[in-house]
């Protein structure tokens, strides 16, 4: 028996949403290069055509799709024109998301509601436009990205850290919700990641000292270090692992 043969993605179609730079970025380019056809996502049509290109440049079978993710009116057409004109999504990588940081007292409360909004209403809307297509055809892959505040907290960005929690939990309930439809439904929460938006806290040295030192690992994560787990997730080898969120920390969650 070929072990590796059950990590293959060839034949399956991705979809991963806020993907034209950072993580999803990162994770759609793991997926094409485990064989699966991508579809990127963004809002921002200039650095969606840009990332589709790099993409395509690697030799990636890429599509781009703009849409906002927290729209329903918006995901439902994008997900049927997705389904009729390119084909049936098999794998949906939830990943759009956004952060603001302000001392939870002083947080304006439209800013809540847009965190709020972005990281966790966009999972249940396009998660449900897609889980729709997939439990009449009995299979799937849905990963969520979690965070390491789905299980923390830390100052300054206690709505995000609400949200992510709340995207751990809505993954297992998914998992709970879909699983006899023949969907997989798992999280991945990453740590403290070198991004585009990380980047201010990248160039802290005070920061980064940090992380360095609360790390087991010493370091930060660079994101192409995601793509294992995301390849693991969406193939068969996954295919009894249901409602789990996987850590992708450098061991930061199982030390104090």
């Amino acid at each position: 028996m070929d072990s590796l043969s059950m990590f293959s993605l060839a034949g399956k179609r991705a979809l991963v949403t806020g993907s034209s730079r950072g993580i999803g970025f990162a994770i759609a380019a793991a997926l094409a290069g485990a064989g699966a056809d991508v579809i990127l996502n963004a809002r921002d049509t200039v650095a969606l055509g840009d990332a589709a290109a790099k993409l395509a440049e690697g030799g990636a079978r890429v599509r781009a799709v703009a849409f906002d993710v927290t729209s329903s009116d918006s995901v439902g057409d994008a997900v049927d024109h997705i389904e009729t004109e390119i084909g049936p999504i098999d794998i949906l990588v939830n990943n759009a998301g956004m952060q603001h940081r302000a001392p939870l007292e002083d947080f304006p409360e439209d800013m809540f509601e847009r965190v709020m909004s972005t990281n966790v209403s966009s999972v249940f809307i396009v998660g449900q436009a897609v889980a729709r297509r997939m439990i009449p055809r009995g299979a799937g892959r849905i990963i969520n990205i979690c965070s390491l505040m789905s299980g923390v907290a830390r100052r300054s960005i206690a709505p995000y850290a609400a949200s992510k929690a709340a995207v751990a939990n809505l993954t297992r309930a998914m998992a709970t919700e879909w699983a006899p439809h023949g969907i997989n439904a798992n999280g991945i929460a990453p740590g403290y990641f070198k991004t585009e938006l990380n980047a201010a806290l990248v160039a802290d040295p005070e920061f980064t000292a940090w992380v360095e030192k609360r790390t087991p690992q010493g370091r930060w994560g660079n994101v192409a270090e995601l793509g294992g787990a995301a390849i693991f997730l969406a193939s068969d080898a996954a295919s009894y692992v249901n409602g789990h969120i996987l850590y992708v920390d450098g061991a930061f969650m199982a030390t104090v």
